[in-house]
């Protein structure tokens, strides 16, 4: 480098110098001088730095830990981040009469209808998910959900009969106490207020253990337990912007411990599970210490006979069972909840054909509920409130079906604004109201239905990472004549919209 710059100073001085009379002769004596003079400027070159263009090592530093596409560190082991939020927006039919059309809600407000059919914006989902690596064959997961805390928003597809899940309150109908005086609307006090129960807060938290077994794998904290197929399924894969009424109890977590089997590449799987099962009927079982030493066990198995096939499409067939035992004895003590049987059974089947058809899917699922609630804990008019419970089966369905665009046979030929619909429609049942008996007010619940006609339309931004789902649910409860005590059908169909963003 030094070499070729004195050369190229050597000669500039020179054009310098005799520029003017280009042509003639250099004499020796300005050869010497101009080369002595080219050799000083080497020395000094030789006793200066270099200019190097390089990044300091505090740059270099910071530079591999922030900014855009940066990994993230972590103490130990690989930490991944993950997250859903979903806002909705409902529009409800204006009934303030309730299912339960006794004479207090006619002329009283307490137990009317007034609370729940309000339009709203909702934050319906902000969940916090941290997966941590900590080594090749542990895993823990923390998933948190701070909208779970409240509990004044409607019950949906319905917004009569108890909440399901943990994400309302539990009980709606018109309650009165051991007197006969009407204590009003459960979910007043809630609206009212805008009350929440913080223990609803964390979600998941469990430890998984994977790779020491073939084929499976054992998880111990709080979880999903492995029942049905749509309250299993991720919240942000859902084909509608709510889970049908009988998937919604699924959907609860539990603390306890539960064994994952796989064998020919997930087309078979198994679970086997033992869980706490505290609390009472449609209560939540999470973020609770149990209520007895007995347990909840659970069974559940999957078969895919046919699965990712380009002609037949993908089929899966599957069952749950969970039973346990409730209650702490025989008689009143501390808890006032005596003891007897719990079970929950659910059975599904899903198809996505191939071949000319794909696109289309179609899905459904048959669940049975049995439990007790707690004493007084569903009241439905004076004198008729459940001191001594007994406990009762309820039962529930839904079949579904749909068409995504993107996925069938001329999905790439469509418009990039019509590509990415989906059209899907489902019918539920459920056995989710509940009246006193006449014969025993006290003693045995009624149970009637509501059914659900649900149209939805869903639009695929980025898959379900970003995604827009518009549903509208047709609801009709069940009236039958109970003499002078009135049940009556609501207006309570309702628009919903779910904006999402999941990462």
């Amino acid at each position: 480098m030094y070499r070729f710059l004195g050369r190229t100073l050597l000669v500039t001085a020179i054009a310098l110098t005799f520029g003017a009379t280009a042509g003639e002769p250099v004499t020796q004596a300005q050869y010497e001088a101009l080369k002595k003079e080219v050799e000083d400027l080497r020395e000094r070159l030789a006793r200066t730095t270099p200019v190097v263009n390089q990044t300091s090592p505090v740059e270099e530093v910071l530079g591999n830990k922030y900014g855009p596409d940066a990994p993230v560190t972590t103490g130990h082991g690989k930490l991944t981040l993950g997250g859903l939020l979903q806002v909705w927006y409902y529009s409800i039919q204006n009934d303030n009469r309730s299912w339960f059309d006794a004479d207090a809600v006619t002329t009283d407000p307490v137990g009317s209808n007034e609370v729940a059919d309000n339009d709203s914006f909702r934050i319906r989902r902000a969940e916090l998910k941290f997966s941590m690596e900590v080594h090749e064959n542990i895993r823990a997961v923390l998933m948190i959900d701070p909208a779970r805390e409240a509990t004044s928003f409607p019950n949906l597809p319905s917004n009569q009969g108890h909440g399901i899940a943990g994400d309302s309150d539990v009980f709606y109908n018109v309650g009165y106490d051991a007197g006969g005086n009407p204590i009003g609307h459960v979910r007043n006090e809630d609206v009212r207020h805008g009350s929440g129960l913080a223990n609803r807060l964390l979600q998941d938290a469990y430890i998984n253990v994977h790779g020491l077994i073939p084929h499976h794998d054992v998880t111990v904290g709080q979880m999903k337990r492995r029942l049905g197929e749509e309250g299993w399924r991720d919240s942000a894969q859902l084909d509608f912007a709510e889970r049908a009424m009988i998937s919604q109890i699924a959907e609860q977590r539990d603390l306890g411990l539960q064994v994952h089997g796989t064998w020919f590449d997930d087309r078979l799987q198994y679970w086997f599970g033992v869980f706490n099962g505290a609390g009472t009927a449609f209560q939540p079982r999470q973020n609770r210490s149990d209520d007895n030493d007995e347990k909840d066990f659970l069974g559940a198995v999957l078969y895919r006979p046919v699965w990712k096939n380009e002609t037949w499409g993908s089929l899966e067939l599957g069952a749950s069972y969970l039973w346990g035992i409730v209650g702490e004895a025989e008689g009143f003590y501390s808890l006032q909840r005596k003891q007897d049987e719990r079970q929950m059974i659910y059975a599904w089947a899903s198809y996505l054909p191939g071949g000319p058809v794909r696109g289309w899917w179609l899905r459904g699922e048959w669940g049975d509920y049995t439990d007790i609630f707690a004493p007084n804990q569903v009241a439905s008019g004076p004198g008729a409130f459940g001191i001594d419970p007994m406990s009762f089966s309820v039962q529930g369905w839904h079949v579904s079906t749909g068409y995504k665009l993107m996925d069938s046979v001329w999905g790439e030929k469509l418009n990039k604004w019509v590509k990415p619909m989906e059209f899907a429609f489902r019918y539920e049942v459920m056995e989710n109201l509940f009246f006193a008996d006449l014969a025993q007010p006290a003693r045995h619940l009624n149970r009637y239905k509501t059914q659900v006609f649900t149209a939805g339309l869903n639009y695929y931004i980025q898959g379900n990472n970003a995604k827009l789902q518009l549903t509208y649910n047709w609801v009709d409860e069940e009236t039958p004549d109970l003499g002078n005590r009135q049940l009556r059908e609501v207006r309570n169909d309702n628009l919903l919209v779910n904006f999402q963003v999941g990462w």
